[in-house]
């Protein structure tokens, strides 16, 4: 009976098509649902069942006593099945061969019901074994075959499930109850068995990593469909997410993992490279022999023989050769180390993925185009009335099936890309890094550190960026043969003409791309001038302001950004050009497609069909050959990375056995008859050194400059090549180099530098290294962060902070490079009392200290001195001194200098113990900045914040900026909440519609405006056009048996064209003047923020870092002039694209509009979670991004201290945990792009089933070509939606720019410029000044600076200002200037408020000579005179007069000699010169100097005193001193103390008054005899005469 029921299928499979499918309501027929249905689900289990089975035979180390419910529940369900399946042989057995069966009949059950029965017992025992396995597996949560066969078994079983209730309801009753019963009881327990088969069951040893990453704990379809980043998307939109949201990350995608695994295959590519490269140069070597032999023969016979060849030939010959030679060498030192072996370390180390991902990528690419041919399916069916309608249904499924197949198996692949290329950026990031510890000098030398942390960040990157989009690689040219394999079908040969449309556009793109980066090019040039400018008028905006010289530098950067602006239209229209293009592209294909294709013969008629299934195949066609080119120019990017990062990874590592550890050796340190150069061919720096010391000693080594003592220390250390001998040492090393190397972290991780934290040894280290009195001044104490290269500590500090850390390390052996120079002398013979001396705390060690200090020679206890790389002698102090050798020489150069430092240093104090005391009292002065003036403190801090800043521009503020403040300014204490730095606030959150609307504002509502309507003209071109092409598909049917006319023809391709070519120039258009629109508003705000930030009072500038304001200037200009606009321009295209789509489909199928409304909200909800979630992702990347790179450039620079200590694995476990924090940020946010385009796919393919649907509802209303219109617009959509998305996304992360540029406009500026009551041009005549109960503070709410002022100075007097830092002399000189305003009272000058006045008006009429000349890149001319009010003759007045013309002369340019950034180019003492040139040209009558502390020598000084005095003579003159010989000639002294005046009269009745003054006199060491005969003594006497 079996056979005969397999006879009978086949059969019925022959006839299947008529009897069962040809009518109304179809059906399988019940063989096949009992055969081949049954087969399918249970084929599958079996083939995948020996893999779980296996596990059931393996020992594991996986504790499963623990029977979850959820697993009890699956292996019940299964038994259940079971009991059905044994029920069910058992009612074939009883009916064949039971006691009441029918005995008259012959007829047996077929053999089906036995063979069925007996099938599923066995599949469910194996089941029942699969699913005991799963549990076994580790760290399994459910399995992806059971899922499927369980979905399988489901799926096959409705069609039993329909045909039996049909057949039930059809004749009244149920034909064979017990079967019917078993088989909807099993097909219950199936559903249930899959719904369990759904959920995960998580073993107890994994609840705790769920909890920290739920993707450990995804079930299958949660893994496919993303479900599981759900949580983190919740949270996302509730609020900004942190760092500490983010989840931990899987082992396999953390750093340690790749790193281990790309190791292992890079050392044995790496060594068969080697090994090929030797070869090579092997090979080379045989061949020069050979060349150089020929070459011998050649000279001989030329010189013997060529005696009749033309002189002119063998120099031509010659210069060949040379060509040739230079080429080949170039490309020798191209190819100069081993190569080509990094893309198969890559391929070998991610095979897996690369394999899973192709395997994804082809599945994807087949599915591309079965929606074309169901579109075909769908239209003939349409056409085809008679048609049943069941079809139309089936396809529309099948149209929702390959969209949703294609969407998972699209996702899956991008997912797979994506952390592909993350994990490829991760390995090489980490080999660089690890390569970076061990690499030797040679290969050190040949790239900056600038150059190596771009290996890391920039070609890292550009990996990543290929990896993702590698197997386009061959999948585009496989989808360009597809489609046109499939186009010639429905076309023929009139493909090619739209093909080489296509084709032709390549070039085209080229060349527009070329031109478009030379103009690039051409604008980072202006962007960068303009920064430039920027950033010098930030730092000296003090000065500009105090020369009211703002509206010069305002135009300068106006005129920079004019020119800019100018290029930046030219890229726009350019790039309008280029999107004229593209969008022409695809209307002019289908145009020369069509047109051929209808011109041809006049028996192509275009259907519906053919029409529409070939724009959907150019749409397919379309981004592989926009993706090639692009891809192209990514591959050539990637090869000069590979070539970089393989030269580096390649390079020579230290020799690892340069220093030995031998223990046999008596002394601490040994070198025997060593030699030792930098690089491995170069000389010898150290020759034939021998030296032996004990351990315990205390040796200093010294030598003039350049003698090689720092290269001594770096022998010890393995640093150098060793050439000859050899160095052992015993014990552990701890190294003080000679520029201290202090990291980023906390100043007791510094110190600590990784050991165990001891409170009483770290204390002792600190007093030791004279680190108290600094602790006292840090705002955090030891917690203090310092900012990176120790920014925010002096010289002096930093150098004690490396000291401490060798102190604390308790190594054996110190190595003291010069440590006590970066120190004044008194600290210096503190540390070599307290650390390193006889008594210091490291005195039972071996130290070797190189010094220039001759003083501490007496106390060490042998002496090694160098000369030009030998060692020249050694012994003790007294033994060489006595020798008169080269040291004795050393000695008396550095005595002498030593000698006149003393002198002048110590004074009255003597001993050093007192010295130290008076360092604890002087110290807020003292060792802080010891080569900044005192004076204005905020801005010299400011400047350092500035360079935070800059290192962090990329990364949002990640240091505690506080922290970086050192002293409080003039006399403010800092209080809790009057930080002088406010933290910026980094945006979270969703962005106000103000903001669009203020961009809107600046673009201008009628540009907007038109825009929007050009565009909206756009689209509706491009729904006439495929109205018009669907209209012209039905001519096919009203031409059917007659010849098509030749002007229908003509007509139908014209029109068609017409709208295709106006989409093109409406699209152009737009662009157009958008591109001007955004040019302006890029003019508007950037000319707003400037104009304000030129008049903000200075209390802004002292309390923002420059860096803040410049990174307006920089990045969100940037974002402003070329990321808004492109974003805006997609984004309008992508909304009118996907509305334009909609209207279409409602236009062709009204009904649609109802299912409009459900989607578009999810649509809404599902982009809302995700930019929310998205926006924060990414900036919690590139927060996260920057401490990488920061921390290896801190790496690099400190390579010689990590490796003395021997700190190099600390360090890599430091380098994976920081890379792993990034990933923690990156690996969400690829899952939460995929998440979403899962989501929105979804969607789009919702609206393809629907559009489909209805088309197949109200068929009989429809023309064919609507359908198709419809649908291949509806398929097209899925795209565009995601593109929505994204750019909506983009534009709300980058709209921000506008929000923060705008903040800085909008803040409150100082007083007018110019008001309505001006002074009189020639004011002040006299020069006469009041203070009146003058009361001013710095900023309301904190105390008052000066406290109620009052004093009067007469014409012509000259006033010395005197009083201890923090006593309010600046702030003085702040408020004549109006730097601050009153708080009360008021100044006077010859009887005129100044507050009545415009700031221009009374700063222009008063002179400065600041502190610290600031000069700005410019001419010198420009720099005295930026408005050019005076003549040529008149510069070279004041330049005579100040000491510089004889200099300016002396230059080739003159005036116009350029002045480098900041004066660079000059010394102090001529910048100093030149600031005195600059008051000398504005003839003011009142004078302010304030006394220049800083660098200037004595002579320099002279000449300034002396020109004041004759020039300025009809001038009242007010200055600051810091020291007092300066003002001993004044009429009168004013000395203030906390902001009051505490006496006021001639320095004479002061002295004899013995007050302030006279302390102060007293010790500088001045007495009554220093006093000179004031000025106008001496005028008024000669007057008298």
């Amino acid at each position: 009976t079996f056979e005969r029921c397999q006879s009978f299928c086949f059969s019925l499979f022959l006839h299947f098509n008529a009897s069962y499918l040809e009518r109304e309501d179809p059906d399988l027929p019940v063989c096949v649902e009992q055969t081949v249905l049954v087969w399918i689900p249970l084929g599958f289990l079996w083939l995948c069942a020996p893999r779980h089975l296996m596990t059931l035979f393996q020992k594991t180390k996986v504790n499963r006593k623990h029977l979850s419910k959820l697993y009890v529940c699956k292996q019940l369900v299964v038994s259940l099945l079971f009991l059905t399946a044994i029920a069910g042989l058992g009612v074939t057995l009883g009916e064949d061969f039971g006691p009441n069966r029918d005995s008259s009949s012959t007829v047996k059950n077929a053999g089906v019901f036995y063979a069925n029965p007996v099938l599923y017992a066995v599949t469910w025992i194996l089941v029942l074994l699969c699913q005991a396995g799963v549990r076994r597996r580790k760290e399994t949560v459910d399995s992806a075959t059971l899922f499927c066969f369980w979905f399988l078994l489901v799926l096959c079983d409705i069609f039993p499930f329909q045909t039996l209730l049909r057949e039930a309801l059809r004749e009244g009753k149920v034909s064979d109850v017990p079967r019917f019963c078993l088989f909807y009881i099993s097909f219950g327990l199936e559903f249930i068995a899959f719904i369990l088969s759904a959920v995960a069951d998580i073993p107890p040893e994994l609840k705790e990593r769920v909890k920290k990453n739920p993707e450990a704990g995804a079930p299958f379809w949660s893994r496919i469909t993303f479900h599981w980043l759900n949580s983190m998307t919740v949270k996302g939109y509730k609020k900004p997410l942190v760092q500490e949201d983010m989840w931990e990350l899987n082992r396999e995608d953390s750093t340690p993992y790749i790193h281990q695994h790309f190791q292992h295959f890079m050392k044995s590519e790496l060594s068969k490279a080697r090994i090929r490269f030797q070869h090579k140069l092997k090979k080379k070597g045989v061949e020069g022999r050979d060349k150089a032999q020929d070459e011998a023969i050649q000279n001989g016979l030329s010189n013997g023989l060529g005696k009749g060849v033309s002189h002119d030939v063998l120099i031509m010959v010659r210069a060949q050769d040379e060509k040739k030679k230079k080429k080949k060498d170039k490309k020798e030192e191209e190819e100069n180390y081993p190569n080509s072996w990094l893309i198969s370390t890559i391929y070998k180390t991610f095979k897996g993925l690369l394999i899973e991902s192709a395997f994804f990528k082809l599945i994807q690419d087949l599915l591309t185009f079965v929606s074309p041919q169901l579109l075909k399916l769908m239209i003939s069916f349409t056409e085809d009335k008679s048609d049943y309608a069941w079809r139309g249904y089936l396809y529309a499924v099948l149209l929702l099936v390959t969209a949703l197949l294609q969407t998972v198996v699209l996702q899956q692949y991008f997912q797979r890309c994506f952390v592909l290329g993350m994990k490829v950026r991760t390995a090489l990031m980490a080999a660089v890094y690890k390569k970076a510890l061990v690499v030797s000098n040679d290969t050190r030398k040949e790239a900056t550190v600038g150059e190596t942390v771009n290996l890391m960040s920039a070609d890292a990157q550009r990996f990543n960026d290929v990896t993702n989009f590698i197997h386009l690689l061959w999948s585009c040219p496989l989808q360009i043969i597809i489609s046109i394999v499939f186009l010639w079908l429905e076309l023929g040969p009139s493909v090619l003409a739209g093909l080489g449309v296509m084709i032709l556009m390549v070039p085209v793109n080229g060349f527009l791309a070329t031109k478009a980066r030379n103009i690039q090019v051409m604008n980072m040039k202006y962007k960068d001038q303009r920064l430039k400018i920027m950033n010098e008028i930030l730092n000296g905006i003090k000065i500009l302001k105090l020369y009211a010289w703002e509206p010069s530098f305002q135009t300068q950067v106006e005129d920079i950004r004019g020119e800019e602006l100018k290029v930046m239209r030219k890229f726009a229209y350019l790039s309008s050009v280029s999107t004229f293009i593209f969008s022409c592209a695809p209307a002019l294909v289908s145009l020369v497609t069509f047109g051929v294709y209808v011109g041809v013969s006049p028996d192509n008629v275009l259907t519906a069909e053919k029409a529409f299934t070939s724009i959907s195949l150019f749409n397919i066609l379309r981004f592989p050959l926009a993706m090639l080119p692009m891809l192209i120019a990514a591959m050539v990017q990637v090869t000069v990375s590979r070539k970089r990062i393989e030269k580096f990874l390649s390079g020579e590592d230290l020799q690892s056995d340069a220093v030995r550890h031998d223990p046999s050796f008596s002394s601490a340190v040994t070198i025997s008859d060593g030699s030792f150069a930098w690089e491995k061919e170069a000389e010898p720096l150290l020759k034939n050194v021998s030296l032996d010391i004990k351990p315990g000693r205390l040796v200093a080594v010294v030598g003039a400059v350049g003698s090689g003592k720092s290269s001594l220390m770096s022998a010890l250390l393995g640093e150098m090549h060793n050439t000859k001998g050899f160095v052992n040492i015993l014990g552990s090393l701890a190294f003080v180099p000679q520029q201290a190397w202090i990291q980023n972290a906390t100043l007791k991780d510094n110190i600590l530098f990784g050991s165990p934290d001891e409170e009483t040894r770290f204390q002792k280290v600190i007093d030791s290294c004279a680190l108290t009195p600094d602790l006292e001044l840090l705002p955090g104490g030891v917690q203090t962060e310092i900012g990176e290269k120790g920014i925010n500590l002096s010289g002096g500090q930093k150098q004690r902070v490396s000291l401490a850390r060798a102190a604390y390390s308790e190594a054996d052996i110190y190595l003291l490079d010069d440590p006590l120079s970066a120190v004044d002398s008194h600290v210096g013979k503190h540390l070599f009392e307290k650390v390193i001396g006889p008594n210091g705390i490291l005195k039972d060690k071996t130290r070797i200290l190189v010094t220039h200090g001759v003083s501490f020679l007496p106390y060490v206890d042998e002496i090694v001195v160098l000369v030009d790389g030998q060692i020249s002698e050694i012994g003790s102090y007294d033994s060489l001194r006595a020798s008169r050798g080269a040291f004795s020489e050393f000695l008396d150069t550095y005595a002498k200098e030593q000698s006149n430092q003393n002198q002048s240093e110590s004074g009255n104090y003597t001993t050093f113990l007192t010295e130290y005391k008076f360092l604890k009292l002087l110290y807020g002065s003292e060792d802080i900045q010891p080569d900044h003036p005192l004076e204005d403190t905020v801005s010299v801090t400011l400047k350092r914040e500035n360079s935070i800043r800059r290192s962090q521009r990329k990364s949002s503020v990640r240091l505690r900026l506080n922290s970086s403040i050192k002293k409080p300014r003039d006399g403010e204490e800092i209080k809790k909440g009057q930080k002088l730095i406010e933290k910026e606030a980094m945006e979270t959150g969703q962005v106000k519609f103000s903001v669009y609307l203020q961009y809107l504002r600046a673009l201008g509502w009628g540009y907007t405006s038109v825009a929007f309507l050009v565009y909206f003209i756009q689209n509706a071109a491009f729904v006439g056009q495929n109205l018009w092409l669907s209209d012209w598909t039905n001519d096919a049917d009203d031409y059917k048996n007659i010849t098509y006319p030749n002007w229908k023809r003509d007509q139908r391709v014209g029109v068609f064209g017409a709208l295709g070519v106006a989409q093109g120039v409406f699209v152009f258009l737009g662009t157009l003047i958008l591109a001007n629109a955004s040019i302006s508003a890029s003019r508007v705000l950037h000319s707003r923020l400037l104009r304000n930030m030129l008049r903000v009072p200075m209390v802004f500038f002292d309390t923002t870092p420059i860096g803040r304001v410049v990174n307006r200037f920089a990045k969100d200009i940037f974002t402003i002039d070329e990321t808004i606009p492109q974003t805006f321009r997609s984004w309008i295209m992508c909304l009118l694209g996907v509305l334009g789509t909609l209207v279409g489909i409602c236009l062709a199928t009204p009904i649609f509009a109802i299912v409009l409304i459900p989607l578009g909200l999810i649509y809404y909800f599902v982009q809302r979670f995700y930019i929310a979630t998205s926006r924060q992702l990414r900036r919690l990347d590139s927060v996260s991004r920057s401490p990488i790179y920061s921390h290896f450039g801190e790496t690099v620079s400190g390579l010689s201290v990590i490796r003395a200590y021997g700190h190099q694995e600390r360090f890599l476990k430091h380098n994976e945990i920081t890379i792993d924090e990034n990933l923690k940020s990156v690996y969400p946010w690829i899952v939460s792009n995929r998440w979403l385009a899962i989501r929105l796919e979804t969607i789009g393919n919702m609206v393809v089933f629907f559009s489909a649907l209805f088309a197949v509802i109200s068929r009989d209303t429809l023309e064919s070509g609507l359908v198709g219109m419809s649908i291949s617009y509806a398929l097209n959509i899925t795209q565009t939606l995601n593109w929505l998305v994204r750019m909506n996304s983009e534009l709300e992360n980058n709209i921000v720019a506008v929000e923060r540029v705008s903040e800085y406009s909008e803040i409150e500026n100082e007083a007018k410029w110019i008001t309505d009551s001006r002074p009189p041009d020639t004011w002040p005549e006299e020069g006469r000044l009041q203070f009146e109960d003058y009361k001013v503070r710095y900023r309301p709410g904190l105390d008052l600076v000066l406290h109620g002022i009052t004093c009067d100075i007469n014409s012509t007097e000259k006033i010395g200002i005197v009083g201890r830092t923090g006593a309010g002399k600046s702030s003085l000189t702040n408020c004549l200037f109006r730097i601050i305003e009153a708080a009360e009272g008021r100044i006077l000058i010859d009887g005129i408020d100044i507050a009545e006045i415009g700031l221009h008006d009374l700063r222009n009429h008063l002179t400065i000579i600041p502190q610290d000349p600031v000069l700005f890149s410019g001419t010198l001319r420009m720099n005295l005179d930026p408005f050019e009010r005076v003549s040529d003759e008149e510069i070279w007045k004041v330049l005579e007069l100040s000491h510089l013309k004889d200099y300016v002369a002396g230059l080739q340019e003159g005036l116009q000699h350029e002045v480098a950034e900041g004066g660079e180019n000059l010394s102090v003492g001529q910048r100093q010169l030149l600031c005195l040139a600059r008051a000398l040209l504005r003839k003011s009558r009142i004078l302010i100097l304030d006394e220049a502390t800083a660098a200037v020598d004595l002579e320099t000084d002279d000449l300034i005193q002396k020109t004041i005095r004759k020039e300025f003579s009809h001038c009242t003159v007010l200055t600051i001193a810091h020291r007092l010989h300066s003002i001993m000639d004044s009429s009168r002294v004013m000395v203030l103390d906390a902001g009051k005046i505490v006496e006021f009269d001639s320095p004479r009745n002061l002295l004899e008054k013995q007050g302030h003054f006279y302390a102060m006199a007293k010790d500088a060491g001045i007495t009554e005899q220093h006093i000179p005969i004031p000025a106008e003594t001496i005028v008024e006497q000669s007057s008298a005469l």
